[in-house]
């Protein structure tokens, strides 16, 4: 495979403006994980609000990761190892609710589901945690509350002219200690020094072995850039600003439009080969699915033919011992379905249609059986597989027909 990772922007990027994945980016983003290519979720957002998006995409099954807070944290989803972390020396606290007050700023900070404020009843304190799906906790003393060392710190204010004066004072006065940014016109952020999004990046690319090059990187926000030029293919979505679009290699569609699957489909997907269809990473990530609860194994994918083995054991067989012709017609569909996506182009998918079978002999337990699927018909909105079965000694055990629909991605 040409590239190894996907590192992608959350909000404005990943999610539609009504904060979903759309069927078709998350179709595509599944895909390109069962070839072998790795995904990042990078985000502002604290762990605990992107964890549930990594799930849905199942980076928790691909050896995905989320960097979140900016950068502050990358945690390895299918163990929750904390890859790398930078956080904010708790002594800073007082110095920065102080700063908050003195403005009449709202200041919140993030602790495992919760959020920690010095006013719950901030609108934008309650918009983000329905965002993140985290508590909201009112601390009349935040500074005391906050006896933690947190990833980020958050002031908040509708008075926008008041955020960049304080900003500016505090990029001066805390230079070389903590950076301030803003990501919102209501939002000011604080973070520790040097923590942002293409710096704890390269931190994981050099833990995990992987060039720049090997990375796509997907954004629309202007902190988005720096990872964007670090990335071997820079992505920026259709709705970014044009500072952000001058800076990247190409641009995609918008949110709105897919831009997410749209750039996938043309730098990944359709570059694959035969050769490049990695068996051991399809294997893996069928493990807790229904193949894997078969032991279903594929052994052979290329265009127009599918092989896989099944043993007969428990799982599979019936209870007076030979195989199951359920488990026959799971096995068929699972080689026919491989197959189709294998056939089908970027922008496409496919959905098993119909699946019918001879059971022409037994196969008894502790065989293992073997499917060979060949597709006889290959149209613009269907494909029909044949599918054979066969003992170890290539006795002829099925003879399954499977139709499969071919539809595009929305």
């Amino acid at each position: 495979m040409k590239y190894k990772m996907i590192v992608l922007d959350v909000d404005g990027t990943l999610l539609t403006d009504e904060q979903t994945i759309s069927a078709r980016t998350r179709a595509t983003l599944l895909k390109v994980q069962q070839m072998g290519v790795r995904v990042v979720l990078a985000s502002g957002r604290p762990t605990h609000g992107v964890m549930p998006l990594a799930r849905a995409l199942e980076l928790d099954k691909n050896g995905g990761f989320v960097l979140s807070y900016n950068g502050a944290q990358i945690i390895h989803v299918p163990t929750g190892e904390r890859v790398f972390e930078r956080r904010i020396d708790p002594q800073f606290m007082a110095y920065l609710e102080r700063g908050a007050r003195k403005r009449g700023f709202t200041i919140f900070t993030y602790r495992e589901d919760r959020i920690v404020t010095s006013n719950a009843g901030n609108a934008h304190v309650q918009h983000e945690a329905r965002l993140s799906g985290m508590r909201v906790e009112e601390a009349a003393n935040w500074a005391e509350a906050v006896d933690f060392s947190p990833c980020k710190v958050m002031l908040v204010s509708d008075d926008e002219a008041a955020l960049v004066g304080l900003e500016e004072h505090w990029r001066r006065r805390l230079a070389g200690v903590l950076d301030v940014l803003r990501s919102e016109d209501y939002y000011l952020e604080v973070v520790s020094e040097s923590v942002d999004k293409s710096n704890t990046l390269t931190v994981l690319l050099e833990k995990e072995g992987i060039d720049p090059t090997d990375v796509v990187a997907i954004g629309d926000g202007v902190r988005d850039v720096p990872m964007l030029q670090l990335a071997g293919l820079g992505v920026a979505m259709g709705n970014a600003q044009d500072s952000v679009k001058a800076c990247a290699d190409v641009v995609t569609l918008t949110n709105a439009e897919d831009g997410v699957a749209v750039a996938l489909e043309k730098a990944i997907l359709a570059e694959i080969r035969d050769t490049a269809i990695p068996l051991d990473k399809l294997n893996e990530s069928g493990r807790h699915a229904l193949m894997g609860n078969l032991g279903i194994q594929y052994t052979y994918a290329a265009k127009g033919r599918v092989e896989a083995t099944m043993p007969v054991d428990e799982r599979t067989r019936q209870p007076f011992g030979i195989l199951h012709g359920g488990a026959s017609l799971a096995l068929a569909e699972t080689v026919a379905g491989l197959g189709s996506m294998i056939l089908c182009q970027p922008d496409e998918m496919m959905v098993g249609m119909q699946v019918s079978g001879n059971h022409v002999s037994s196969a008894h337990e502790g065989d293992t059986v073997r499917a060979v699927a060949t597709v006889i018909h290959q149209g613009r909105s269907s494909h029909v597989w044949d599918v054979n079965i066969y003992t170890s000694t290539d006795k002829l055990v099925s003879s399954v027909r499977v139709v499969n629909s071919v539809m595009k991605k929305r």
